[in-house]
Order: C-alpha cells, then structure tokens, then sequence
C-alpha cells in the first residue's frame, strides 16, 4: 500500500510538472500509461474542470490520496452507469436595442423569481453597440450601471426536438433604482402608448415580416408558388409550431416574391404586445432556421438590384373595444375620429424612417419600380404607397370595422420594433394634438428621404420629434446611426449589402 501511494504521488507530481504544455486529452492519455505502469486500475473518466476542488488559497489541489484530484484538470472517478454530459436550463434576458439586435444577459433557471424583480446588469454604453459589433462612438463612457428587467409577461419557452429549447424573456432598460432609463427602447413605445391613451385612442397593430431563406433551391416561376412553399420543407411548420407555443397566434406563412423568399405574420395585438411579437417572430425564424441547418435572413436587401425584405405594420385605432378606424363614407374610408393621426403619419414621414428604415441598405429598397413606397402618400389598396388602405374583406365572419387598417410600408427588419412602431404612434399623436387634415385624393406628395443620412437630417430637423424623447437621447441615436454610416464609407452597394446580411 504504501508503494501504490507513492507511485501515486510521483504521477501526480510528473503530470503537475508537465501540465502547461498539454492538452487534457494528452493528459488523459498520459494517466492512463502512467497507471498502466504503476499498476494502478482504470477508472477511466475525468470529472469536468468546473468540479475540480481547491484549497484555502484557491488554487486548484494538485493530487490527494484516495480523490485523484488531478493539476488543473479535475477528478479522476467512475461514471455512473449511462452517464451523459449534465446541463442546467439557462433563461436569457434581453432588450431589443437600437440596432434590432436582442442583447442581453442568461441566468440559471432556478433564479427566475428573484431575477424577475433584480434583472440583470447592464451598462449605459451597451445601447451603443452597432448592429455590426464594435462601439463606434458613445456619449456615455465607461461609467455607469443599468439593469434590464424581463417582463413576466414575455416568457418565451420553445422546445425543440433535438433537446435544447429557446428559453428567453424580453424586458425594459431601467435604472438601478428601477426608473425607466431614457434610451430604453421598449420605453421609448411605451411613452408614446401613454400619450395616445390621453388623446383617448389605442393602437391594434400586426406586423408582416419578410425574409430569404437559405438552403432552399432557387428556381425559376417559384414566385407565390406551391412548389416553394413545399421546397421550404419543415421550415413553415416549425415555426407556426413555435410561435404558437410562444403564446402568439400566427396568421399566415407563404412564399414570396423574390428568390427564395418567405413571409410570416401574427394576428394583430395592442401596440406594445404587437411589437413584442415582431420580435419574437424575427428570434424564433433564426431559431428555427438555425437548427434546420439554415439562415432566415431580414436585410432589407441581399443584393443592390434585388428584391427587398420589407417589414410592414398594420394599424387600426380603437377607443377602449370599438374600432373607430373605418367610415365608408369618408375619403380614404378613413373616419373624421382616426384622419388626423395618419395625416401626423404622413407630416413625419421622413423622420419617421430614420426609425423605421434605419440602415443604409434599406433605401436600396425605397426606389421606383419595386414595389415600395418612394413618396410620402396615402393610397387606397396601392402597395407602392407609403401608406395604404388596406382591403376589407366581406366574405369573412369577422366585422369589416374590426378588419379595416392602414399599412405602413416603409419599414425593414433593420429597425427595432419599439422604435419604429414608437415613431408612428408619436407622429400620429402630433397629428391628432394639432387636428392635421388628410390630403386630397390625387393630390402631389413629397419625395421620401433617398437615403439614410436625409433621413437623420429629416429627424434632426423636425421640431415635434425632438419631443418624442430627450435631448441627449436624441443626440445618442443621431451619433449612434452616423457612425453605422462612417463604417460603411468606402463600401461598394455589393459589400455594404453583404454586411448587413450577414448581421440581420
């Protein structure tokens, strides 16, 4: 016995000696021969490096009698019979950002309640993360602590069948005291949700939601086709599966217009669960995809002179559960109550997109001739207007008041939900303040912002804009979209598309 311990200790002390320059399946290895020679019987696992244990100075315990805790790498044991790799459910926290980006923090599962009151941590700084990555600029530095803090209303819980699951929340920015910070773009929506209600209206809104799907084949005549739709495969089942567990109700999943193309949408909900659900619908897309070997991809465009993703938003207005949208008698059939906040739609257009179109890519799209909007007009059943009335549809059991809304089409999968639907509540509560007028049937409208930087001049420029937010909010996301430009100078239209299909 006393021999067995010492060839123990003397492996222990050779493998501790040569731990640096190995790896641990070369150090597996070396314990097996070791033993081999030292006569020692095979246990033949090795504990994860997570489990190793450490002294009181909190160094990892290099070899104890009887343990076999091992230098660096962990214990030496038997596995119980069928033993597999453990894992714990992780939830992750996050805040769709100004980017269109969901970031945020994961915590153990079994924390939920107390992280539903705490959050988790965040800094000032992480809203200035571009959709590319790096910090190009901030105002705010390196100081300062925020939390986000998960809705409890937005558990999402969707298990796959290869065992793992998307398990996230999405919350709102906040202080640490638990104050509403500024720049929080949920928040940003929720301001103008508030300043609505006091005008007495609330929004219904839904989302139609464009993407490229990859790895199915492009052939020629698939547009709108059977053939497309089955050639996606598992792909459309997955994800109405998905976003029905997720707690939403998807409304339809079709094949598209352009090469390998796909659309998705949900049943219309008030504004802020609207946008809510432009989000989740985007992550479980991905989710879906991801796992199926694939990319859903929401650039608004994959190629310069190609076929765009657009993202559009239905809106109607209701007074508590009357909608008061539609009146046939009316121009446009839009009512005397709802006129005025689509006419402040149509005022802040080109402010508008600085939220709803926010990348340089999207005003590839917003050209003539594609079957976008390149004018700041209202149309009645027109897909090339900025907004459009949409059809109602007297075979269906459902009221035509409580169909009857108003496409907005200028709008990608670049932008953040909260923002771009925030933008357009705000816009119509300047409509509604101030009694605007819709322009006569026919009547000449204004050229849209031709690309990204009028569109943040647009912005900069309008007066009730500057009251949707602070100062220095604004200032933040002025500098913020400026500088996604700057890293694009120099990019050819082909590399800059690239980029962004490669983010979104």
């Amino acid at each position: 016995m006393a021999l067995h311990a010492e060839r123990t200790d003397w492996i222990a002390a050779l493998l501790e000696s040569i731990l640096d320059t190995v790896t641990s399946d070369a150090l597996q290895q070396a314990i097996i021969d070791l033993d081999t020679l030292a006569g020692i019987p095979q246990t033949g696992w090795i504990m994860p490096v997570t489990h190793r244990p450490r002294d009181g100075r909190g160094k990892a315990c290099v070899a104890q009698r009887g343990s076999r805790i091992l230098p660096g790498i962990g214990t030496i044991g038997r596995p119980p019979a069928g033993a597999a790799m453990q894992t714990e459910p992780l939830t992750f926290a996050g805040v769709c950002d100004w980017a269109g980006i969901v970031r945020g923090k994961a915590f153990p599962d079994a924390d939920l309640a107390a992280r539903l009151a705490k959050g988790v941590g965040l800094t000032h700084t992480n809203i200035m993360m571009s959709c590319f990555g790096p910090i190009y600029t901030t105002p705010f530095g390196t100081a300062g602590d925020l939390i986000i803090r998960p809705d409890p209303d937005l558990r999402v819980e969707v298990p796959f069948d290869d065992g793992t699951a998307e398990r996230f929340y999405l919350g709102d920015i906040a202080h640490t005291d638990g104050a509403p910070w500024e720049c929080c773009p949920r928040g940003f929506l929720t301001r103008a949700i508030d300043a609505l209600a006091a005008c007495g209206l609330r929004v219904v809104a839904s989302f139609e939601q464009e993407f490229v799907l990859t790895g199915v084949e492009d052939r020629p005549g698939a547009t709108y086709a059977l053939d497309a739709f089955r050639r996606q495969g598992r792909f459309g089942e997955a994800l109405t599966a998905a976003l029905r567990t997720a707690g939403l109700r998807p409304d339809s999943f079709l094949p598209e217009y352009g090469p390998q193309q796909y659309e998705a949408t949900v049943a219309p909900e008030p504004a802020r669960r609207a946008a809510d659900a432009a989000v989740i619908l985007r992550e479980l897309a991905r989710a879906v995809a991801w796992r199926l070997g694939q990319r859903a991809v929401f650039a608004p465009m994959l190629q310069p002179e190609g076929i765009g993703n657009g993202t559009h938003i239905h809106l109607s207005l209701w007074e508590g559960d009357l909608p008061i949208t539609r009146d046939p008698a009316q121009p446009y059939g839009i009512s005397a109550r709802a006129a005025p906040f689509f006419a402040g739609v149509l005022a802040h257009l080109p402010a508008i997109l600085a939220f709803s179109a926010p990348s340089v890519a999207s005003y590839y799209r917003l050209r003539p001739d594609r079957w976008a909007p390149v004018y700041a007009d209202l149309g009645v059943q027109d897909r090339g207007a900025a907004l459009r009335v949409a059809p109602v549809f007297e075979t269906a059991a459902e009221d035509p008041a409580r169909q009857f809304n108003v496409e907005f089409r200028v709008a990608d999968a670049s932008n953040c939900p909260y923002l771009a639907l925030g933008a357009l509540l705000w816009a119509g509560v300047d409509g509604l303040q101030r009694r605007l007028t819709l322009p006569a049937p026919g009547a000449k409208a204004a050229l849209l912002p031709q690309s990204l930087d009028e569109a943040l001049e647009a912005l900069e420029r309008d007066d009730a804009a500057a009251g949707w937010w602070s100062a220095d909010a604004m200032a933040a996301y002025l500098a913020f979209k400026r500088a996604e430009m700057k890293a694009l100078d120099g990019d050819e239209p082909d590399a800059v598309c690239a980029r962004y299909a490669a983010v979104y």
